[in-house]
């Protein structure tokens, strides 16, 4: 199993970081066959082979991915992928 956590800080707010966010992970649902479960500000992504959250706060959005043993593989680029779709979501 490989995990991938990746935070960011910001000065946007909660709420205008909550409406960055949204579609970012509109987008990683898509490309990676995920179910968005939103509670409050944090949302759960989940399919099979892989468990993830992406929590905002005031100041910082985080994402963490837990990938089973076929995304393994893809980790690296899974990360990437993250990484930059969420530093052009909050810039």
């Amino acid at each position: 199993m490989a995990r991938i956590s990746v935070e960011r800080t910001h000065t946007l707010g909660l709420e205008a970081a909550r409406e960055k966010a949204q579609p970012l992970v509109a987008k990683l649902a898509g490309q990676y066959g995920l179910t968005p479960d939103w509670s409050g500000d944090t949302v759960k992504l989940k399919r099979s082979g892989v468990n993830g959250t992406l929590a905002i706060s005031d100041k910082t959005i985080r994402v963490d991915v837990e990938l089973g043993m076929l995304m393994s593989a893809m980790s690296g680029m899974i990360q990437s992928e993250i990484e930059r779709s969420l530093d052009k979501a909050l810039s």
